[in-house]
């Protein structure tokens, strides 16, 4: 987690009453820029937020791609031109390497003769499926463990080919199945909280 500030290992969320986020905040050198923070932190994947076009630049994905060999880079801001990055650099910059999403679309890129389908991590997979299986099974409360089966069913519409054009979401063109899927999902949750307890 970096900050405009800076970054710490976590005073400044405790002093600002963001414990929660706090088991994700690390103690290391302090750094002036988020290739810096890479450096130190060796993290695993990008998760862009803050709607600063460029912010993960070449020398960023270069340096994420030297620490992992599919690293996440996922430039969520929105709209698409606020985005940290575009899908054609993010792929182009790793060799095709990175696990992408976006929070807008980007339309498919070609590297090395390789067609990649860039991801959007938003959501719009899971929100129509959640809300459908709320309304048709009658549930008054939505729960956490409603949004952590909808999150494994739409994992599990993943296929293969989806994958194969680095991909992390079912084509969009299938968002009525999915949210059925998801839906289905939901309610079967309610179905046995229900048996349990009262929804």
């Amino acid at each position: 987690m970096v900050r405009g500030q800076g970054t710490d290992g976590g005073g400044w969320l405790a002093a600002a009453g963001q414990h929660h986020k706090a088991p994700y905040a690390h103690e290391h050198e302090a750094a002036r820029d988020l290739l810096g923070v890479i450096r130190s932190v060796r993290p695993t994947g990008l998760i862009g937020v803050s709607a600063q076009p460029g912010a993960f630049s070449e020398e960023v994905v270069r340096a994420m791609c030297e620490l992992n060999a599919r690293p996440l880079i996922f430039p969520l801001s929105n709209p698409t031109s606020q985005a940290e990055c575009t899908a054609e650099q993010a792929f182009r910059w790793s060799g095709g390497r990175v696990l992408f999403a976006s929070g807008s679309p980007f339309p498919p890129v070609t590297v090395d003769g390789r067609e990649y389908v860039p991801g959007q991590g938003n959501n719009a997979y899971i929100f129509p499926g959640v809300g459908l299986g709320v309304v048709a099974c009658g549930a008054r409360h939505v729960t956490d463990d409603m949004f952590r089966v909808a999150a494994r069913t739409l994992a599990g519409l993943v296929t293969a080919e989806d994958l194969g054009k680095g991909c992390l979401f079912p084509a969009l063109d299938k968002i009525r199945e999915v949210s059925v899927a998801i839906a289905v999902a939901v309610a079967k949750v309610r179905r046995a909280l229900r048996a349990g307890s009262q929804c």
